[in-house]
């Protein structure tokens, strides 16, 4: 069975109205909601998300580590390193975050972030990310993107045996390397082939969708869930296949109404499969 997450958005949220919205609105997996600074709230929030079967699937460790500004690259590991900690004291499925760039933007595109130089950095990162804490009870993982690594099956595969450590876990986000026409048109055999590879060490899969728009020289639109071209029939079938408690995370809505839409559809196709989602 798998686990649905998504986020709700409510006025002067605490920890038991935030567990009872996610709950009626379906979901069983959530966002780290606080930042763990203060311990009470913390552990209120982690009570109400346990009575209401509610995971934290993952804690967001959004930084540079391979920053080519030295002190920002520092500051991003020992980032990385607090927000995996984190995710380790209370156990949540992943600590999160994207390789980074060797440009001036965090999370964009460098003409050296596909090199040998730059992935034997992200191995060296993510190396001292893991061993700077050693977890217990959580993973690290790199959400992958276009323009850095990992932005495919194999190249994740790569840097599973070179981080060589039992923590680095994969975080599967299909839409982020759906980066072509070929790709587009055949979302089937892309999921099917980084699951069969990589299947075993995904700890977190995040929802959402991709539109190929009708413009040069070519735009790749994200959309909501059940509005593009990701074969939500085959991911969903991959993923039971693991027979594991996976959390499926919705992502980058802005209003409740869009979560909705996004969850229903999903839902929709998991009950023409017969696949049970977490209650």
């Amino acid at each position: 069975m798998l686990r649905l997450g998504g986020q709700v958005f409510i006025e002067n949220q605490q920890p038991e109205t935030w567990a009872k919205a996610m709950h009626q609105a379906g979901f069983r997996a959530a966002t780290c909601p606080f930042d763990g600074k203060d311990r009470d709230l913390m552990k209120a929030y982690l009570d109400a998300a346990e009575q209401h079967n509610i995971v934290i699937a993952e804690v967001g460790a959004w930084s540079n580590p391979i920053s080519i500004d030295e002190t920002i690259a520092k500051q991003a590991i020992n980032y990385c390193a607090e927000r995996l900690q984190l995710a380790d004291d209370i156990g949540a499925r992943v600590c999160v975050n994207i390789a980074g760039s060797r440009g001036t933007v965090w999370d964009g595109p460098h003409e050296l972030n596909l090199t040998d130089d730059t992935f034997n950095l992200i191995v060296d990162t993510v190396r001292a990310i893991i061993d700077q804490v050693n977890p217990t009870r959580t993973t690290f993982a790199l959400e992958m993107m276009p323009w850095v690594y990992p932005n495919s099956a194999d190249s994740y595969a790569a840097l599973l045996k070179a981080i060589d450590r039992p923590q680095f876990g994969v975080h599967f986000d299909p839409v982020n390397i759906v980066n072509s026409p070929e790709t587009y048109y055949h979302t089937d055999a892309l999921i099917i082939d980084f699951i069969e590879k990589l299947g075993p060490h995904i700890v977190n899969v995040h929802a959402k969708d991709i539109l190929l728009q009708p413009k040069l020289t070519l735009h790749l639109d994200e959309v909501i869930p059940g509005r593009g071209n990701l074969r939500y029939d085959v991911l969903l079938t991959q993923l039971n296949k693991l027979q594991r408690d996976i959390p499926v995370m919705i992502e980058h809505l802005s209003t409740n109404e869009q979560y909705t839409e996004a969850a229903q559809y999903i839902r929709s196709v998991a009950d023409q499969l017969r696949i049970d989602f977490i209650n």
